[in-house]
């Protein structure tokens, strides 16, 4: 691997997508206005909306509700675009099931949003060549997606791929680009020089929430950070674009907040942004899905102050 250094792409745009929260009630019921709220406001500051992600809480949905999570989006947005996970739920052993992915697929399309491919066991399980062609399979009746490697510190049926299957993904025409979530740099700095030198139009879309600064070295983003100020990153990407240096300073509190929210167990980081949000006045109640890990109260002093080094939170 060459330095990092020479990857450096200082004044370059940044793509940014951002894993949208879904809230709850303290009831148990989804909050609704608030996530059509959150969705707009993403939106509005130049960020692409991704619903049906880990960040909304995709794996502890009933089908029913991710649709309405998708058509909430779609009405919220009108014709704005957006990313929506496409998630399989399986069991360790099952096989590979390209119809439960069409079928995902397909919904994301009926709202006209673009799909992000969820690992699952059945598609991980599979040797290196046979997960390719798995992607490649989906790319027949999908034409544009996001592939996605995740590692099992954040779901138990994630695998980050060896370099040559990630050379296989950028073979794949209708693959646009896939999220990185290893939290590891040298493992993205890797793939970064593979795709500048075989395909520059893939987008690496860092997943590294502990190391936001990737956008620095090429990579785009996906993050579930991003949910807690969409507006304070589409300011810092607009630094980075112009060659102004208050994007590092902004950038720093951006991974100070990064690092409380997502500490073990990283799960909560999804608490950790109710309560954010809810500091800053956005969500009326800091609730999690019923079935997620939470944060203890004492973490929104924390919250509290790193909000008012934002600006974002009043003192």
């Amino acid at each position: 691997m060459r330095n990092p250094v020479s990857l450096l792409k200082p004044g370059r745009a940044i793509t940014g997508i951002s894993a949208t929260l879904l809230p709850f009630r303290e009831d148990g019921a989804v909050d609704w206005p608030g996530f059509c709220d959150h969705v707009a406001r993403t939106a509005a500051a130049g960020l692409v909306p991704a619903v049906n992600m880990d960040t909304g809480y995709v794996n502890l949905l009933d089908d029913a509700t991710r649709r309405a999570v998708l058509a909430h989006t779609r009405e919220t947005l009108a014709s704005g675009e957006f990313v929506a996970g496409a998630f399989v739920a399986d069991r360790p052993g099952d096989p590979w099931d390209p119809g439960a992915y069409r079928r995902q697929i397909e919904w994301i399309h009926d709202y006209g949003g673009t799909p992000v491919i969820f690992q699952s066991f059945g598609l991980t399980g599979q040797p290196p060549g046979a997960i390719v062609a798995a992607y490649a399979e989906l790319g027949r009746e999908c034409p544009r997606f996001i592939a996605f490697e995740l590692g099992q510190m954040f779901a138990p049926f994630g695998r980050i791929y060896d370099l040559d299957t990630y050379a296989g993904l950028l073979e794949i025409p209708q693959c646009m680009g896939a999220k990185h979530s290893s939290l590891s740099r040298r493992l993205e700095w890797q793939r970064l020089q593979l795709r500048d030198e075989r395909r520059p139009e893939f987008k690496l879309f860092t997943g590294n929430d502990l190391a936001i600064d990737m956008v620095m070295y090429g990579s785009d983003y996906l993050l579930g950070l991003s949910t807690f100020a969409p507006d304070l990153f589409a300011r810092r990407d607009a630094l980075w674009a112009a060659g102004d240096p208050g994007f590092y300073e902004l950038n720093d509190l951006l991974q100070y907040l990064g690092f409380f929210a997502f500490r073990p167990p990283v799960p909560a980081y999804k608490h950790s942004a109710a309560q954010f949000l809810t500091l800053r006045g956005w969500l009326q109640s800091d609730a999690p899905h019923p079935a997620a890990e939470r944060r203890p109260a004492s973490d929104l002093a924390v919250l509290k102050d790193i909000g008012e080094r934002l600006g974002v939170v009043e003192g």
